[in-house]
Parts: C-alpha cells; sequence; structure tokens
C-alpha cells in the first residue's frame, strides 16, 4: 500500500471533515438553532461531501500522472473514509448535549483534530509546529466565525 495515498486522503479528509462539518455545524446552529438541522447538516455533510471530496481528490491524482490507478484509489478511499468518520464523530456532542454546549465541544474537538494533525505534519517536514498550527487553526477560525455571523445574517433575513 502506498503510504503517500494514505496520508494524503487521511490529511485532506481529515482537514476538510473538520472545517466543513465545523462550519455547517455553526452556520446552521446561528441561523435555525434546530437540533434536527445540525444532525441532518452533519450526516450530509458525512455523506455527500465525503464523496465530493473523495471524487476531488481522485481526479486530481489523476491529473498529476504519476501515479498508479491502485495509489489513485488508496487516496480516494481514505480520503473518503477519514471525512466520513470525521464528520460523523461531530454528531455526538449533538445527541449528548444543549445544541449551545455541543457546538462549543465540537469547536474545542474539531480544533484539537486539526492541532494535533498540523503538529505530526510540521514534525514530518521539519518545521515549526507552532507556526504551521497557527496557521490552520486561524484559518478554521475565520471559517468558523464568518459561518456564525453567516448564520445570523440568514435567521434576521429571512425570518418571518
Amino acid at each position: 500500500m502506498s503510504k503517500h495515498s494514505i496520508l494524503v486522503g487521511l490529511s485532506f479528509g481529515l482537514t476538510s471533515g473538520v472545517i466543513t462539518t465545523l462550519g455547517l455545524m455553526v452556520g446552521v446552529s446561528s441561523a435555525a438553532g434546530s437540533r434536527v438541522a445540525v444532525i441532518g447538516a452533519i450526516l450530509t455533510i458525512a455523506v455527500a461531501d465525503a464523496f465530493s471530496d473523495a471524487l476531488g481528490i481522485h481526479i486530481s491524482e489523476e491529473s498529476e500522472n504519476r501515479h498508479s490507478a491502485k495509489e489513485i484509489w488508496i487516496a480516494t478511499i481514505s480520503t473518503f473514509l477519514s471525512k466520513f468518520f470525521f464528520a460523523l464523530t461531530f454528531i455526538v456532542p449533538v445527541f449528548l448535549f444543549s445544541l449551545e454546549n455541543a457546538i462549543l465541544i465540537s469547536v474545542i474537538w474539531g480544533l484539537s483534530i486539526l492541532s494535533a494533525m498540523s503538529y505530526i505534519l510540521a514534525k514530518q517536514q521539519h518545521i515549526s509546529p507552532w507556526q504551521v498550527i497557527s496557521e490552520h487553526l486561524i484559518i478554521a477560525l475565520v471559517v468558523i466565525f464568518s459561518t456564525h455571523y453567516i448564520g445570523l445574517w440568514i435567521s434576521q433575513a429571512f425570518s418571518s
């Protein structure tokens, strides 16, 4: 098995699973304040976006014209599985806690996963972990704050 292909799929799926799911959860929660809507959003991301990202990685790896068909499929499948799995982990707090607490727990969980992955990647590349972690957390926080305010705007603009 190609270690590169697994790493590509895992790192992309994890990052996308965390950032996309958190963004959607925060935005939907701010707009609708509905546990059912947030659960629906998480399940939608876990399935539809996992397939979309897997196809995106598949096509990207094909376009490089450097990988075997087996390596491309390993990257594709590992992207799908990691995105699917990591997106689904965010549903647990929504079932166990109030929506407000579930969002807070999910943000902490997501930023922790992203930090851990960033640390591992930085160490593998022999670069400063704090620079990489900071860069990735800033991007995630921009997504979280943006989707929160977009959700609030949607709530105000379209409420009856």
